[in-house]
């Protein structure tokens, strides 16, 4: 099951230019199998819609990306977000304690919104990391996977896609059948899952040389 696992969509957060609509179109275009909302600090979908439902046959997780002080992180089972920024230790404990899972998204973009090194003091309380991130340049993600693999931390693929063009550029293959938010975050817990990239008219497993190119 192909998952796109962080994308924006212009309700609720408004620097995207796609509607939901527009993304689960686009995702069913390219042969998704769902799509992960991950709107900027903002619940908003999750209270409309639900923490996950089923459009025009494409499966949406609803989660939120959080900017914490040292970085933005993708939250996922959180029915209420924090009211103020947190430090991301702070974050990462709400979450554990809500049993839901975190991930740290484009750690080191450079655009001061990654948690860069500071994985190295929070490996423990992250589920996994975003190593390849469509709106990130190939020597990022590079340095992404590389932190991933030495804490031992799943690895993600995701568009990170404000527009249409972008959703499904990477993704994640996950090895069981999700239907909901729950089957996500025991999939996630369990990593069964790899990132994934586009490649004509299919996905294919990364051979991280080819992201160079």
């Amino acid at each position: 099951m192909i998952i796109d696992t962080h994308l924006h969509e212009n309700r609720y957060s408004s620097d995207s230019l796609m509607s939901l609509e527009e993304a689960i179109c686009a995702a069913k275009k390219i042969g998704l199998d769902g799509i992960c909302v991950t709107d900027h600090e903002s619940n908003g979908l999750r209270r409309d819609l639900g923490s996950s439902f089923t459009m025009d046959g494409i499966l949406v997780i609803v989660g939120a990306e959080i900017l914490t002080y040292e970085g933005d992180i993708l939250v996922f089972g959180l029915e209420e977000l924090p009211k103020e920024k947190l430090h991301a230790k702070e974050l990462l404990e709400i979450v554990k304690r809500e049993n839901g899972v975190a991930i740290c998204a484009h750690p080191y973009r450079n655009n001061n919104r990654g948690l860069g090194d500071n994985i190295k003091t929070l490996h423990n309380l992250l589920d996994g990391v975003e190593t390849f991130n469509g709106s990130t340049m190939p020597h990022a993600n590079l340095y992404a996977y590389s932190i991933a693999t030495e804490f031992n931390l799943g690895c993600f693929g995701a568009g990170d896609s404000h527009i249409t063009e972008k959703v499904g550029c990477f993704a994640t293959e996950f090895k069981e059948n999700i239907k909901n938010e729950t089957d996500f975050i025991k999939a996630v817990k369990e990593k069964n899952y790899c990132p994934v990239i586009k490649k004509g008219c299919s996905f294919e497993r990364i051979n991280i040389f080819d992201t160079l190119k």
